[in-house]
């Protein structure tokens, strides 16, 4: 059975890169999530082995740790495995300290690294 990825709050572009990186190297399926309400929707409805949250959300660019805080708030779903997708080291560290795993930016996509990061808990 195929991983699965929920990707929130990433413009057309970004997302189908993200589908690109994924489906290129793990078998998993990946959701796309605009916002806080459809990405708790989406959480609730069926588990997910990994969300990505992008720093500023595309469509109304609320600030992607707050979609974080929500989700390790809620009791049921703050076990999920999040990351935030962000270049800057503080943003990365803030998401840690709100219960994220320390992810990465878009600029290193095709980095080794992130490879590894995300074969953590798509392999």
């Amino acid at each position: 059975m195929p991983k699965r990825l929920l990707d929130v709050g990433n413009c057309v572009p970004d997302h189908a890169a993200i589908r690109a990186l994924v489906n290129s190297n793990f078998d998993a399926e990946v959701v796309q999530a605009h916002g806080p309400d459809d990405t708790l929707d989406q959480l609730r409805k069926q588990p997910f082995d990994l969300v990505l949250i992008n720093r500023k959300l595309d469509r109304d660019y609320t600030d992607g740790i707050e979609v974080l805080r929500q989700i390790k708030s809620d009791a049921e779903l703050a076990k999920t495995p999040v990351m935030l997708i962000s270049n800057y080291a503080e943003h990365q560290e803030q998401a840690v300290a709100a219960g994220a795993e320390y992810g990465f930016g878009k600029l290193e996509f095709n980095h080794s690294a992130t490879h590894e990061k995300l074969a953590r808990f798509l392999k």
